[in-house]
Protein backbone atom coordinates (compact mmCIF):
# COMPACT_ATOMS: atom_id res chain seq x y z
CA UNK A 1 0.00 0.00 0.00
CA UNK A 2 1.03 3.36 -0.62
CA UNK A 3 1.99 5.45 2.34
CA UNK A 4 -0.94 8.41 2.45
CA UNK A 5 -0.73 10.40 5.19
CA UNK A 6 -1.98 13.47 6.65
CA UNK A 7 -0.47 16.49 8.21
CA UNK A 8 -1.18 19.06 10.96
CA UNK A 9 -4.86 17.45 9.78
CA UNK A 10 -4.57 18.11 6.02
CA UNK A 11 -4.61 14.96 4.22
CA UNK A 12 -4.06 14.47 0.19
CA UNK A 13 -7.26 14.50 -2.24
CA UNK A 14 -7.51 12.90 -5.26
CA UNK A 15 -9.45 13.07 -8.41
CA UNK A 16 -10.84 9.83 -10.36
CA UNK A 17 -9.09 7.30 -11.83
CA UNK A 18 -5.92 7.43 -10.66
CA UNK A 19 -2.74 5.06 -9.89
CA UNK A 20 -0.21 5.11 -7.21
CA UNK A 21 2.60 2.23 -7.02
CA UNK A 22 2.35 0.89 -3.43
CA UNK A 23 5.54 2.13 -2.38
CA UNK A 24 5.14 5.94 -3.19
CA UNK A 25 4.30 8.44 -0.88
CA UNK A 26 2.00 11.40 -0.97
CA UNK A 27 1.72 13.24 2.22
CA UNK A 28 -0.55 16.09 3.70
CA UNK A 29 -1.76 19.40 1.29
CA UNK A 30 -1.59 17.91 -2.04
CA UNK A 31 -4.21 18.01 -4.31
CA UNK A 32 -4.03 15.60 -7.55
CA UNK A 33 -6.41 16.11 -10.27
CA UNK A 34 -7.97 12.96 -12.54
CA UNK A 35 -5.96 10.41 -14.27
CA UNK A 36 -2.82 11.15 -13.20
CA UNK A 37 -0.20 7.93 -11.91
CA UNK A 38 2.39 8.17 -9.31
CA UNK A 39 5.08 5.76 -9.91
CA UNK A 40 7.00 3.77 -7.76
CA UNK A 41 9.14 5.10 -4.91
CA UNK A 42 7.83 8.55 -5.77
CA UNK A 43 7.52 11.30 -2.92
CA UNK A 44 5.25 13.69 -3.18
CA UNK A 45 5.49 16.04 0.23
CA UNK A 46 3.05 18.75 0.66
CA UNK A 47 4.20 18.92 5.05
CA UNK A 48 5.53 22.38 4.80
CA UNK A 49 3.23 24.23 1.99
CA UNK A 50 0.32 23.21 -0.70
CA UNK A 51 0.86 21.17 -3.67
CA UNK A 52 -1.43 21.27 -6.90
CA UNK A 53 -1.45 18.77 -9.30
CA UNK A 54 -3.63 19.02 -12.36
CA UNK A 55 -5.00 16.40 -14.55
CA UNK A 56 -3.04 13.44 -16.49
CA UNK A 57 0.31 14.15 -14.29
CA UNK A 58 2.91 10.88 -14.53
CA UNK A 59 5.33 11.61 -11.34
CA UNK A 60 7.78 8.59 -12.77
CA UNK A 61 10.01 6.49 -10.97
CA UNK A 62 12.49 8.10 -7.67
CA UNK A 63 10.82 11.54 -9.01
CA UNK A 64 10.55 13.74 -5.22
CA UNK A 65 7.85 17.00 -5.56
CA UNK A 66 8.25 19.19 -2.77
CA UNK A 67 7.56 23.12 -1.46
CA UNK A 68 9.29 25.70 1.01
CA UNK A 69 7.70 25.88 4.27
CA UNK A 70 6.18 29.28 4.31
CA UNK A 71 7.25 30.62 1.53
CA UNK A 72 6.47 28.60 -1.98
CA UNK A 73 4.17 26.44 -2.85
CA UNK A 74 4.69 23.59 -5.78
CA UNK A 75 1.55 24.09 -8.51
CA UNK A 76 1.62 21.34 -11.66
CA UNK A 77 -0.24 22.04 -14.46
CA UNK A 78 -2.00 19.38 -16.42
CA UNK A 79 -0.84 16.79 -19.19
CA UNK A 80 2.88 16.96 -17.78
CA UNK A 81 5.36 14.38 -17.16
CA UNK A 82 8.08 14.45 -14.55
CA UNK A 83 10.84 11.59 -15.55
CA UNK A 84 12.09 9.33 -13.43
CA UNK A 85 14.69 10.63 -10.29
CA UNK A 86 13.87 14.46 -10.88
CA UNK A 87 13.03 17.12 -8.84
CA UNK A 88 10.54 19.43 -8.71
CA UNK A 89 10.22 22.09 -5.93
CA UNK A 90 8.35 25.10 -4.87
CA UNK A 91 7.67 25.79 -8.77
CA UNK A 92 5.29 26.27 -11.03
CA UNK A 93 5.18 24.02 -14.25
CA UNK A 94 1.99 25.01 -16.30
CA UNK A 95 0.10 22.42 -18.79
CA UNK A 96 2.21 20.05 -21.71
CA UNK A 97 5.43 20.34 -20.14
CA UNK A 98 7.91 17.32 -20.24
CA UNK A 99 10.41 17.45 -17.31
CA UNK A 100 13.46 14.92 -18.11
CA UNK A 101 14.93 12.25 -16.06
CA UNK A 102 17.30 13.26 -13.09
CA UNK A 103 16.44 17.06 -14.20
CA UNK A 104 15.94 19.77 -10.59
CA UNK A 105 13.80 22.52 -11.38
CA UNK A 106 14.24 25.02 -8.21
CA UNK A 107 12.08 27.17 -6.02
CA UNK A 108 10.20 30.08 -7.92
CA UNK A 109 11.15 28.63 -11.24
CA UNK A 110 8.38 29.11 -13.59
CA UNK A 111 8.06 26.76 -16.46
CA UNK A 112 5.49 27.61 -19.73
CA UNK A 113 3.04 25.48 -21.37
CA UNK A 114 4.48 23.30 -24.12
CA UNK A 115 7.88 23.02 -22.87
CA UNK A 116 10.80 20.54 -22.33
CA UNK A 117 13.18 20.64 -19.69
CA UNK A 118 16.14 18.24 -21.07
CA UNK A 119 17.31 15.20 -18.66
CA UNK A 120 19.96 16.14 -15.94
CA UNK A 121 19.10 20.01 -15.89
CA UNK A 122 19.29 22.47 -13.12
CA UNK A 123 16.47 25.04 -13.33
CA UNK A 124 17.92 27.79 -11.05
CA UNK A 125 15.87 29.44 -8.68
CA UNK A 126 13.34 32.03 -10.06
CA UNK A 127 14.30 31.15 -13.63
CA UNK A 128 11.49 31.37 -16.20
CA UNK A 129 11.20 29.37 -19.01
CA UNK A 130 9.02 31.11 -22.10
CA UNK A 131 6.55 28.52 -23.25
CA UNK A 132 7.31 26.56 -26.36
CA UNK A 133 11.17 26.62 -25.64
CA UNK A 134 13.74 23.80 -24.70
CA UNK A 135 16.01 24.11 -21.54
CA UNK A 136 19.10 22.15 -20.77
CA UNK A 137 22.21 22.00 -19.32
CA UNK A 138 23.71 23.08 -15.71
CA UNK A 139 22.27 26.38 -15.17
CA UNK A 140 19.40 25.51 -17.47
CA UNK A 141 19.86 27.52 -20.37
CA UNK A 142 17.18 28.12 -23.74
CA UNK A 143 18.93 25.67 -26.43
CA UNK A 144 16.04 25.42 -28.69
CA UNK A 145 12.65 26.55 -29.53
CA UNK A 146 9.83 22.88 -28.85
CA UNK A 147 8.81 22.21 -32.79
CA UNK A 148 4.99 21.43 -33.43
CA UNK A 149 6.71 17.47 -33.71
CA UNK A 150 7.93 17.37 -30.32
CA UNK A 151 5.06 18.52 -28.87
CA UNK A 152 3.25 15.87 -30.17
CA UNK A 153 6.40 13.32 -30.48
CA UNK A 154 7.31 13.70 -27.15
CA UNK A 155 5.41 15.69 -24.92
CA UNK A 156 1.89 14.23 -25.31
CA UNK A 157 3.38 10.53 -26.71
CA UNK A 158 5.10 10.18 -22.69
CA UNK A 159 2.02 11.32 -21.57
CA UNK A 160 -0.42 9.30 -23.36
CA UNK A 161 1.67 6.39 -22.63
CA UNK A 162 1.96 7.00 -18.83
CA UNK A 163 -1.63 6.66 -19.24
CA UNK A 164 -1.65 3.44 -20.82
CA UNK A 165 0.90 2.20 -18.53
CA UNK A 166 -1.07 2.67 -14.92
CA UNK A 167 -4.22 1.27 -16.75
CA UNK A 168 -2.02 -2.09 -16.68
CA UNK A 169 -2.08 -1.64 -12.66
CA UNK A 170 -5.89 -0.57 -12.25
Amino acid sequence: MPVILPVKGISPVFGEDIFIAPNATVVGDVKMGASCSIWFNAVIRGDVNSIVIGDRVNIQDNAVVHCTYEKNATFIGSNVSIGHSAIVHGCTVHDNVLIGMGAIVMDRAVIGSNSIIAAGAVVLEGTIVPSGTIFGGVPAKKIKDVSPELVSGEIERIANNYSLYSSWFK
